[in-house]
């Protein structure tokens, strides 16, 4: 695969991929760099046919500690309409496959964004996650206003937003910002167990299923991806086989 400056990437034959986030120096914050690696390391993953779940990882101490604020604060007004970490963010929510993301220390700002951004969102129990712009003087516009309430309702993200409060782990899943909290540094094993219990379902299925839960989440009608996609799966080989073999495996039990 390709070689990059600011990530790395792995798929394993498991159809397991990783994506890690390699600036451990600055807490992996992300520059532009990054945003532009991930979106290309994006694009090829969702191209592979190997690929069935992918992790979102952090390397050493943190996930993301957030944007680099180097770079942010040269940032002007004609960068804020390009979109550019919403854009990456946006392509790690449309990603085809699961993804989950494996928070290890901070998951701060534009790092909070992007966990968000992933399907399922696993933490060790010494992980901070928060949204601490409007104390540099701007908020969490790349898709934090309208994921965060999403997750946690519309008065909790109001009261993270305005106060820009830190939350240990501990309180993020109490409110639903992440799934599934474990002990320290084992994150990045939990979210492979899981990814290998996802794995071993229908590729298809689960990416079709995917496509219709994110369109309510978006507030749009699931209805026509429930239909089409159903009517896909109803005439794909995998669902024959897979059907097969289970009422082979019943009648095998019953006999």
């Amino acid at each position: 695969m390709t070689d990059y400056r600011t990530i790395r990437v792995a798929v394993e034959d498991d159809g397991i991929a990783t994506l890690t986030l390699a600036r451990p120096e600055v807490r992996n914050a992300i520059n532009l760099e990054m945003v532009e690696e991930v979106s290309a390391a994006l694009d090829r993953l969702s191209l592979d046919p190997a690929v069935r779940v992918l992790l979102l990882l952090g390397e050493g101490r943190s996930f993301a500690g957030g944007a680099d604020i180097g770079q942010l604060r040269e940032r002007r007004a004609l960068d804020a309409l390009r979109a550019i970490n919403a854009g990456m963010f946006q392509r790690v929510e449309d990603f085809p496959h699961p993804v989950i993301a494996a928070i290890e220390g901070f998951a701060l700002g534009g790092g909070c964004e992007l966990a968000m951004a992933c399907d399922i969102r696993i933490a060790g129990e010494t992980a901070r996650l928060g949204f601490p712009e409007v104390g540099l003087g701007i908020f969490p516009a790349a898709g934090g206003t309208w994921r965060l309430p999403r997750l946690v309702g519309l008065g909790k993200a109001k009261e993270l937003v305005f106060t820009g409060r830190i939350l240990t782990a501990a309180e993020a899943n109490e409110i639903g910002l992440v799934e599934h909290v474990v002990p320290e540094g084992d994150a990045a094993l939990h979210a492979r167990v899981l990814a290998r219990e996802i794995a071993k379902n229908g590729s298809l299925a689960v990416r079709i299923a995917k496509a219709a839960l994110n369109a309510i989440a978006r507030g749009n009608d699931p209805e026509p991806i429930e239909k089409l996609g159903q009517a896909i799966l109803f005439e794909s080989a995998e669902k024959f086989d897979r059907m097969t073999a289970f009422l082979e495996r019943k009648k095998r039990k019953e006999s």
